[in-house]
């Protein structure tokens, strides 16, 4: 996770642009295009009392465009009887500022972040850290476990060899140079005490990043806030990270249309999926890359090999809430479509949607008739 800027850092799963994009304008994407198991959210609250000045007229869409984590923020809902515009948007502001609480703990692009902290101390002393940055640590080990170590926060031993972010460049590290990095990560190598709410990494040199995973947590209680406020219809996307809340007004279903990797922008896509109190992330090799000698460079790093992974051009999970989603993208990209799906199927309420390496498209047993492929993907490098 970073700030606004993020330069010359190499990422699993980390800065995505939007590639959930809606059908309709119904999901965050088509209006701009035109002009990555934790608790599931929490269960929606009681409607609050009507609200002075009330819209009486039919639902109107209230949206709050913002940025944080080094990415775009929207978060959106209608209005209703109980609720006017101004009334809805004072909730939907409260979503985006706990968005920003979260990213002041866990980013690595401030020396006082709970991350950077950590960081500093690595091979001399543990870090105490707040409840939220723990919970996310220890989803990222469990889906480190799970995957035999392809998703691993110490990535960031890597920062600076490859750029793939504002200062992009395609200059490829020499090989000796990344496997000295590459030494420096290990997902076992850090040590948690719960009682005392502790982190440490083992080793001099080593530093973890939560940017492949922490966008995904922050989506998830965002959209806790905003169940908290009353709201039972929404959404909330933190650049590949959405949560869908219930249904539109009209008691459809929302639509969110999954990006074509080598379509012409953010709005060309090839599937659509109906969607209701779900979350989605997608990793995608199309954003922050670049084109070498008929090969494309991309931000997502196989800790392996210390290069961008090769097997698949895009992946969307599907899960109850947005962590596990965030959580599972990656490890599925880098992975590849037959040991990403053998994954996605042994992790409950989870399906995936994958664009391999020959662009085939592979969809999961619990998203069969669920999503809708429209066409094949373009092809292209």
């Amino acid at each position: 996770m970073h700030g606004p800027r993020c330069p010359s850092r190499p990422l699993l799963g980390f800065c995505l642009a939007a590639t959930l994009a809606p059908a309709a304008c119904d999901v965050p994407g088509c209006a701009r295009a035109r002009e990555e198991s934790a608790p599931a959210a929490s269960t929606e609250a009681s409607a609050p009392a009507a609200v002075p000045g009330a819209a009486q007229a039919g639902p109107a869409r209230v949206v709050v465009e913002a940025r944080a984590m080094g990415t775009s923020l929207v978060v959106a809902a209608y209005t209703s009887e109980a609720m006017d515009e101004a009334a809805i948007r004072g909730r939907l502001d409260k979503a985006v500022a706990e968005i920003r609480r979260l990213e002041g703990l866990m980013t690595t692009w401030r020396p006082e972040s709970e991350l950077s902290r950590v960081n500093a101390g690595a091979g001399t002393r543990a870090v105490e850290v707040s409840p939220e940055s723990l919970e996310v640590i220890e989803k990222s080990l469990w889906i480190s476990e799970r995957s035999g170590g392809v998703f691993d926060i110490t990535f960031e031993a890597m920062h600076g060899l490859w750029k793939f972010d504002e200062d992009i460049d395609d200059n490829v590290p020499p090989r000796d140079e990344v496997e000295r990095a590459r030494g420096l990560i290990d997902y076992r190598q850090i040590a948690i005490d719960r009682a005392r709410r502790t982190v440490m990494l083992a080793r001099p040199g080593m530093r973890m990043s939560l940017g492949g995973i922490a966008k995904g947590y922050a989506v998830d209680a965002a959209a806790r806030v905003l169940r908290g406020e009353g709201l039972g219809s929404f959404f909330v996307q933190a650049g590949g990270d959405l949560y869908i809340a219930g249904k539109k007004p009209d008691g459809s279903r929302w639509r969110a249309g999954i990006r074509d990797p080598r379509g012409k922008d953010a709005s060309d896509y090839f599937a659509m999926v109906e969607v209701e109190d779900r979350a989605f992330s997608t990793a995608g090799d199309y954003e922050r890359s670049f084109i070498k000698e008929g090969r494309r460079y991309h931000h997502i790093i196989d800790p392996r090999t210390g290069f961008p992974a090769s097997e698949s051009r895009s992946v969307t999970v599907w899960a109850r809430d947005a962590l596990t989603a965030d959580a599972v993208d990656d490890a599925v990209f880098i992975l590849g479509a037959e040991k990403g799906l053998e994954l996605v199927e042994s992790i409950e309420d989870c399906g995936a949607v994958i664009v391999d390496r020959n662009n085939k498209v592979w969809v999961s047993k619990r998203l069969e008739g669920k999503v809708e492929v429209l066409r094949q993907p373009t092809d292209g490098v």
